[in-house]
């Protein structure tokens, strides 16, 4: 009798097993064998607070489940698009890669991403900021989600405002093109002002200098190239609107109002400088050094508009992943609002989500960083062109203005830049597929 009642008891264990793992796929995958790794590669985070965040997001995955296990590959490599796409022809690519938005085009073209459109659902697709999704798609289909959007303004000192007796801007009412730079003209004279503005082009490895001044192209009407036609570089990124732009530029420079400081990134905490063209990344070294003097302003709206940089770094699934569904499973672990706040909490970002925009301290009304929200959502945004050859196009322009920022003519540089990307798309036969 007894023997009967522990097998009756170990059947209705087993049943009640097995119905377990039915409810709970992820179980049932680990049940049945190891954890399945899921490698996932990502740039070498230059915010120490981020890469940690990161981790705590891939341990607290690990924890949750059997099934998968997530191994973190951080890459010392500078040129970190230029390595995965090297590894890319190889086949050799890991299950989720995280790379830089306006790159998706390089990696989808030619079918090293999987697409995400039946794993995203409707839900979470209508939370998501539009600019995540913009980023994101490429023929019409996702390829990728960011757990963050980037923000760019111009942080000022408070205290030099007052003193050079300056209205503070809005995203309702930016400075025109004339009283930035009358601001900057005003700011010459206060004591303790070595220089008003840091473009920050200490900053220009990698994708800064586009990201940073394709908003003052568009404010002056022009761009990289032809988005509505041709797609070609010449007459646009070398056309008079673009020119005129680039020609401002470069008198900021040789008026005094900025400077080439390529040897430290500090002026403006140091109190050197008045303004600072940059994104959201240095908020808290920035808060530590001038406290409540901190203030976010705006871009200014040189006549076409406010205008600022958008897109950052982002997540895809590859072709050569063996477990897309576990891959997706901490992806969609990332793009939790609780993973989500975590990040963006370390480094200032615009939370992806605006469920978690909304539980954010630096973002919403009265916190210090809205006014990149709010420029986003006032359709500021200037993406990048999504185009498999932006790799060129970014290296061209950024060429570009290294050469201008020295003084070199700004139509001769600018149309060298429109010649080797239209060479570029010559070469591909327009990128078509």
């Amino acid at each position: 009798m007894f023997e009967r009642m522990r097998k009756l008891a170990s059947r209705a264990s087993l049943l009640a097993a097995i119905a377990s793992l039915a409810a709970n796929p992820l179980a049932r995958a680990g049940a049945a064998a190891e954890p399945k790794t899921i490698a996932v590669w990502t740039r070498a985070a230059l915010n120490v607070q981020e890469a940690t965040a990161i981790k705590g997001a891939a341990a607290a995955f690990n924890q949750s489940q059997k099934a998968y296990k997530v191994e973190l590959l951080w890459s010392s490599f500078r040129d970190y698009a230029d390595w995965v796409q090297s590894v890319a022809v190889t086949g050799n690519l890991p299950c989720l890669l995280e790379m830089d938005g306006p790159l998706l085009a390089q990696f989808a073209w030619p079918g090293y991403l999987r697409q995400l459109d039946k794993f995203v659902s409707p839900e979470l697709r209508r939370d998501l900021l539009p600019s995540i999704v913009q980023q994101g798609t490429y023929h019409g289909h996702l390829y990728s989600l960011g757990q963050f959007d980037s923000g760019l303004g111009l942080w000022a000192n408070r205290r030099y405002l007052a003193a050079a007796q300056l209205r503070l801007p809005t995203v309702a009412r930016p400075w025109t093109l004339a009283e930035f730079e009358h601001a900057m003209q005003a700011l010459a004279q206060v004591e303790g002002v070595e220089y008003p503005l840091s473009l920050g082009v200490y900053a220009g490895v990698g994708e800064f200098y586009p990201y940073a001044y394709l908003p003052i192209l568009a404010g002056f009407g022009g761009d990289f190239i032809d988005r509505a036609g041709t797609g070609r570089a010449a007459g646009v990124m070398d056309g008079p609107q673009s020119v005129a732009a680039m020609q401002r530029f470069q008198s900021w420079f040789q008026n005094g109002w900025t400077r080439a400081v390529f040897d430290r990134n500090d002026d403006f905490e140091r109190g050197r400088t008045a303004l600072l063209w940059l994104g959201h990344w240095k908020h808290t070294d920035m808060r530590e050094a001038l406290g409540d003097d901190l203030v976010l302003l705006p871009l200014p709206d040189f006549g076409h508009g406010l205008k600022t940089g958008m897109g950052s770094w982002a997540w895809s699934i590859t072709s050569a992943c063996p477990y897309p569904a576990g891959a997706w499973a901490f992806l969609s672990h990332l793009m939790s609002t609780e993973e989500i706040l975590r990040v963006t909490h370390a480094n200032g970002a615009i939370p992806a989500r605006r469920s978690a925009l909304g539980r954010s301290a630096l973002y919403g009304p009265g916190r210090p960083l809205q006014v990149f929200a709010q420029q986003l959502f006032n359709g500021a945004g200037v993406p990048r062109p999504a185009t498999p050859g932006y790799g060129l196009i970014s290296k061209a322009f950024t060429n570009a203005v290294r050469a201008i920022i020295a003084g070199a003519d700004v139509q001769t540089e600018l149309s060298r830049a429109a010649q080797i990307i239209d060479q570029d798309i010559a070469a591909n036969r327009g990128y078509s597929h």
